[in-house]
């Protein structure tokens, strides 16, 4: 049984991951579109997906938040993921990732868009952070359009990263 809200959009419907979801996530972690920049490119094991699964949900038991499965509406299609999960500087962090077939269409924002204003709005949280390689360009447009603010650029994992923030709109 999952704990958290389920979120709605004009397209899309979030409901938190459970363990049911393993196999589809690992299938979308592991698409080579997808693990290009999430991943760094490396296929990870079932058991690596079980585990960020596993986390997702004791995030929400115990902090009211993580990852959100997306699904298309209404055909309720699993399109990918998206959500917040616990950072080393205090503000959670925002992750957003969909199946290629569904890229360009701003699903990507719409979900993320719905995760912020649950952070701010239900959570009360000031600020919430995010982290792309700086060759993704796709998600730098959706953290931009977000209204997210550059506030670096730094090496994570030995990749060029660029960070973002925004503050509650409260």
């Amino acid at each position: 049984m999952t704990s958290g809200a389920t979120l709605r959009t004009e397209r899309t419907r979030l409901r938190p991951l459970s363990a049911d979801d393993v196999e589809a996530m690992h299938a979308l972690w592991t698409d080579p579109g997808v693990r290009k920049y999430l991943w760094d490119d490396v296929v990870i094991e079932r058991e690596r997906a079980a585990e960020v699964v596993a986390g997702s949900v004791a995030d929400f038991a115990e902090r009211r938040y993580g990852l959100w499965a997306v699904h298309l509406e209404p055909s309720g299609e699993l399109i990918g993921f998206c959500g917040l999960r616990r950072s080393d500087g205090g503000a959670p962090e925002l992750l957003f990732g969909l199946r290629p077939r569904w890229w360009g269409q701003r699903l990507a924002e719409e979900a993320a868009r719905a995760v912020l204003d649950y952070a701010f709005s239900v959570l009360g949280h000031p600020k919430v952070t995010a982290a792309t390689d700086a060759p993704n360009r796709a998600s730098i447009r959706v953290l931009e359009r977000l209204g997210m603010t550059g506030t670096g650029r730094g090496a994570l994992d030995g990749r060029e990263t660029l960070f973002y923030e925004l503050s509650s709109r409260s």
